[in-house]
């Protein structure tokens, strides 16, 4: 049983590896004045080479001279992926292909262009891009419509847009970033793991060496609100002063600080260093978490007009994502304390999944390499 379950561990860990970097993003920015339409359009290379295949001699890096040989055939590709209109179709051509480097890896930058029959009224977009492929691709979207900015996420059941001339309202601006607060969070894996390896031993009690479910659920919520409130309360504070531009970190070290994390809730699981106070743990590394959090808002971009309600919902949205996972998993949890099952298959087994999970995250984000595919 023993061995099944180690198996189990192994290639299990060896499937959430796909996890260590974030999900698949396109940043796609649209000047529209009048009748003119330029854009530049921001692609993963590792997206390319999933859609079209890019690396030509399999050793699992593309080049430069790679990308530009498939020129036409990316641009054809995205292309078709993509539809602008205002008073009918915007034909877009490619001028230029360039490469850029996202704090996920390299992109091939599009620079693309085109005019519409109409200089006024809405402009209707139509995007699509890997939804055939990956429904959990997003494309971030700034668009510029004869002076206005309008910023959104655009996704399976959102690809197909209509912008109109006037100012978006405090209320849109407010929900939009409100459901993209919910998003970053259900897709940030590693995020989910710390919270959830701090969650394992709500409905635990330590004592004379051993775990043992604890007498009341009053006992369990209360564990669980000042985990939840102490995160809560460490990565609004450095989500709002990354997004504000009041303190910067680099990229890597954050992401590598947040694997690190991971490992350290799952470890303490193990061998309990902080067994009564681990609202202090969620809120140190909370802190870390924050600057991860922000890494999406620095891509999209927050509106100058409504930065701080844009700031506020976002981050509301993250709380609320945050509260669904608990509300899931709490009662749950609580049912199954005094079994074995959840005792050693999900506190233990979870616990060590986890640190493998994380220990992969943290050399793949330490070392900057790809250990699994």
């Amino acid at each position: 049983m023993t061995r099944r379950l180690l198996l189990f561990i192994v290639l299990l860990g060896a499937h959430v590896g796909a996890w260590a970097h974030k999900a698949s993003d396109s940043y796609l920015m649209i000047d529209a004045n009048g009748a003119e339409v330029v854009a530049q359009w921001d692609i993963a290379l590792r997206d390319i080479d999933f859609a079209i295949g890019l690396d030509g001699d399999g050793n699992g890096e593309i080049t430069w001279g790679e990308l530009r040989s498939r020129q036409a055939t990316v641009a054809a590709w995205a292309l078709s992926r993509l539809e602008v209109q205002r008073g009918g179709p915007c034909p877009l051509t490619l001028g230029a292909l360039q490469v850029d480097t996202h704090t996920d890896g390299g992109y091939a930058v599009l620079q693309l262009a085109g005019t519409c029959p109409a200089s006024s009224g809405e402009l209707r977009l139509g995007y699509r891009l890997l939804f055939d492929l990956d429904n959990l691709h997003r494309g971030l979207l700034r668009l510029n419509l004869d002076g206005t900015t309008h910023t959104t996420v655009l996704s399976p059941t959102s690809g197909e847009q209509r912008f109109g001339p006037e100012a978006v309202s405090r209320l849109a601006q407010f929900r939009q970033y409100l459901v993209e607060g919910i998003w970053h969070i259900w897709i940030g894996f590693d995020h989910i793991l710390f919270l959830l390896a701090l969650l394992l031993p709500a409905v635990l009690v330590h004592a004379d060496r051993q775990w043992r479910g604890v007498a009341r659920f009053g006992a369990a919520w209360r564990e669980v609100l000042w985990v939840v409130t102490s995160f809560t309360a460490a990565h609004s504070i450095t989500l709002s002063l990354a997004a504000l531009q009041v303190i910067a970190l680099p990229s890597r070290l954050v992401e590598s600080a947040i694997a690190l994390s991971v490992m350290l809730a799952a470890a303490n699981n193990l061998y309990p260093v902080v067994a009564h106070r681990r609202w202090v743990v969620a809120f140190g590394f909370g802190l870390i978490h924050g600057f991860g959090f922000a890494s999406v808002l620095t891509e999209l971009g927050l509106p100058a007009d409504a930065l701080l309600l844009s700031l506020v919902g976002f981050n509301l949205g993250v709380e609320v994502g945050q509260l669904a996972i608990v509300a899931g998993f709490l009662p749950l949890a609580y049912g199954l304390r005094h079994t074995a099952f959840y005792r050693r298959g999900i506190f233990v087994w979870g616990s060590l999944l986890t640190l493998l999970v994380a220990a992969i995250w943290l050399v793949e984000r330490v070392f900057d390499l790809k250990l699994l595919s």
